[in-house]
């Protein structure tokens, strides 16, 4: 922790001077969170007589550092009820607010580009206090990724043998009620129904809303219960496994149409990627680009991780462009190349 205390000095002019005095405490503290987590790097107010102010007339601010220091990024400021977020951490930064005395923030669905040190900063014009964090982000124990899926034909067009294999045609399988569960607890939240491999149809749902089967019920993962394999048709959530390769945008001169994309993989060796690479590769690699490509079942879609101002602004996410006409040029292409 740095502090400034800020000393009075009365001449026998009876006039007075300041003068601050910086003090700076140990190593900064260490926080780490796994991949997608949320998590809270600590900050708060280290005396009682600003306890008795709360927030009112301070000024709290958090910055990212630069590797040298030298330059940092905005994080979060806050005085009284005005707050803002910046860049990359809008809308998934917020003040925890425990009590008067915290100025904790709290990063939602971390990734691995929000590794590195952040400053906290108090500023009341009396006691001004600083404290750096640092936090190390880990991939975790997380070996799949749990996905919605629906094919060209459009919304609830499956049955329950089409859901499986869409999902096989995915390089993944149709998700277990366990996996989508977990998947929900880290944060899915998708308002339409889809098949899971017990023969059951849910959805998992952390923002109520009137679409989504109202606001009276809570969230959670919602079920249809048992259907009919044969006769009744939703989506699908599909479960893909880590990658047992790489999963990587190719770079080209030009706009590819389809046909076109499935030849520039295999010219540089490799396969044109699947929906279930693309997911795996931004759920648990971090995989971040803001390029639209084509994939393998004629769909168009980019991962972003970091959110940001035109490429999915609000949340981390694997984006949904459309089945465009296969014959236009208008995208690149994402490829995989399978472990040897």
């Amino acid at each position: 922790m740095m502090g400034l205390l800020c000393i009075t000095i009365i001449s026998l002019a009876l006039t007075s001077s300041a003068y601050c005095e910086v003090m700076t405490s140990s190593t900064p503290k260490r926080v780490t969170a796994e991949l997608g987590e949320n998590v809270t790097l600590p900050c708060r107010y280290q005396t009682s007589e600003m306890s008795l102010f709360g927030h009112l007339g301070m000024r709290i601010r958090w910055s990212k550092l630069g590797d040298d220091e030298s330059q940092e990024e905005d994080v979060l400021t806050s005085m009284a009820l005005h707050k803002k977020t910046y860049g990359s951490f809008q809308d998934r930064v917020f003040l925890q607010n425990l009590d008067s005395d915290d100025a904790s923030i709290i990063i939602t669905d971390v990734s691995m580009d929000d590794m590195g040190k952040y400053r906290c900063e108090i500023i009341s014009g009396e006691e001004d206090i600083t404290e750096d964090v640092i936090l190390e982000v880990e991939r975790g124990l997380a070996d799949g990724v749990v996905f919605p899926y629906f094919t060209h034909v459009g919304r609830y067009n499956m049955n329950f043998d089409d859901a499986v294999r869409a999902c096989e045609n995915q390089d993944a399988v149709v998700a277990t009620f366990d996996q989508l569960f977990e998947a929900w607890k880290g944060g899915l939240d998708w308002c339409n129904a889809g098949w899971l491999s017990d023969g059951t149809v849910q959805y998992p749902i952390r923002k109520p809303r009137e679409p989504c089967g109202g606001t009276n019920s809570g969230p959670g993962v919602r079920s249809y219960g048992r259907r009919d394999k044969k006769i009744h048709y939703f989506d699908v959530f599909c479960y893909a496994s880590e990658l047992k390769g790489h999963f990587y945008w190719l770079v080209q001169p030009e706009i590819l149409s389809f046909d076109e994309a499935v030849q520039a993989c295999l010219d540089d060796d490799a396969e044109i990627a699947k929906v279930g690479h693309m997911y795996a590769a931004w759920k648990l690699e971090g995989y971040d680009r803001c390029d639209a490509g084509w994939l393998a079942d004629g769909s168009v879609r980019y991962p972003i991780s970091r959110p940001r101002k035109n490429c999915s602004p609000t949340e981390a996410a694997v984006r949904l462009v459309g089945f465009p006409d296969k014959s236009l040029k208008s995208y690149g292409v994402y490829c995989f190349k399978a472990n040897q």
